[in-house]
């Protein structure tokens, strides 16, 4: 599949083409970043591709692109992206960018029912194309970058219009296109997650089950690593690995003969590290008692009597009825969402609306089956 492909990295380019992209009724977008490089990652490229053109914005040399808010907020055109979580956080964390009528390929390859949703794979099957995924985790914040990698990049995004249109034409066909439509309205709201002043611990996998002595220890050590990654401008993995922060949290070395022995770092991080890390170590192990941190106890909700036969049972519904239409019974409705309606217990389509956490499509489709369901066990 051949189009046009263009580079634009000066203002003025930017607003010659933002002239060109606001006559459009669709564009596909994607974006490189490199996250695997550096302490705070950043959008490196924007692609956006129409029917006869693909462009690679650059804004790592044009500093202001307030020219591409028109066309991501203008509800008349159509954004298309694959797997846009990631790609709507990072473009209103680095340039306040909102996007209105956003389409997301991979939410409706999954409401079809299609089994590997990757882009890779996705474009396998509808186009046979191989797309070669070789400068995916590439530092994308090099410059120049080398023509290969801006080839790659300008691409890799060309295929998501026709694939849309032949996603939007078999989602019509089984009457699922408000679903997703829905779902993608919801998605094009989503904001990254502000810092805040909680433990690092509370975001670290496997800190639930350490007591307090190695809680504090844990935190002493995410702390330092945090203090190293942000000064050498490095991501968190770079600098040292959280299956070696966990050995060292574990074994609590204040020596450099026990850090070396556990084996939990290389001679390299010993030789950097090492005896800023014994040190690290060494601190919250004097910690008195009482001021020693206590992970939050994350006990389930106590459910009013009934509700768990009433979740048994809309967990049966739910796969025999994801079984029927061929999605995955995570998509039809959630593990949470079904803890909610047991718990409201709704008799009817006017009290089905108090629970909130159920979408439109899912009470449309759905609402008068789930109460069948309910009064059944009740």
């Amino acid at each position: 599949m051949e189009i046009e492909s263009q580079v634009i990295d000066t203002a003025a380019g930017l607003e010659e083409i933002v002239r060109s992209l606001e006559k459009e009724k669709a564009v596909a977008v994607d974006l490189e970043a490199d996250s695997m490089y550096h302490y705070k990652e950043k959008v490196c490229l924007i692609q956006i591709a129409t029917e006869k053109i693909s462009v690679v914005v650059d804004p790592l040399a044009i500093k202001n692109l307030a020219p591409l808010n028109p066309i991501f907020s203008n509800p008349d055109i159509k954004k298309i992206f694959h797997g846009a979580d990631y790609d709507v956080r990072s473009l209103y964390r680095d340039f306040k960018i909102r996007i209105n009528n956003l389409f997301d390929t991979e939410l409706a390859c999954r409401f079809l029912g299609i089994k590997e949703t990757g882009l890779q794979a996705v474009l396998k099957m509808f186009f046979n194309v191989n797309v070669d995924k070789k400068y995916q985790k590439k530092d994308w914040s090099k410059r120049p970058l080398p023509k290969e990698m801006m080839a790659y990049a300008s691409k890799d995004v060309i295929y998501l219009l026709p694939l849309a249109r032949m996603l939007i034409h078999r989602l019509k066909k089984i009457d699922r296109m408000t679903w997703v439509l829905e779902e993608c309205e919801d998605l094009s709201k989503v904001r990254p997650v502000l810092s805040n002043e909680a433990p690092l611990f509370m975001k670290f996998k496997g800190a639930g089950r350490l007591k307090s002595r190695s809680l504090a220890v844990l935190e002493a050590l995410l702390q330092f690593r945090k203090r190293v990654a942000e000064k050498k401008d490095k991501p968190f993995f770079k600098i040292i690995g959280n299956e070696s922060i966990m050995k060292i949290t574990t074994a609590r070395p204040v020596t450099l003969r026990r850090l070396k022995n556990i084996k939990a770092l290389s001679n390299r991080q010993i030789s950097m590290y090492g005896n800023d890390l014994i040190k690290v170590v060494a601190k919250p192990l004097k910690i008195p008692e009482s001021e020693l941190p206590v992970f939050p106890s994350q006990k389930p909700p106590v459910l009013p009597n009934g509700a768990s036969a009433k979740i048994k049972a809309l967990k049966f519904w739910r796969a025999s009825k994801a079984s029927t239409l061929g999605i995955d019974p995570g998509i039809l409705c959630n593990n949470a969402l079904i803890t909610a309606i047991a718990v409201k217990n709704p008799g009817d389509s006017k009290s089905l609306e108090t629970v909130k956490e159920m979408k439109n499509w899912q009470k449309q489709a759905f609402g008068a089956e789930i109460i069948r369901v309910l009064k059944k066990v009740s």
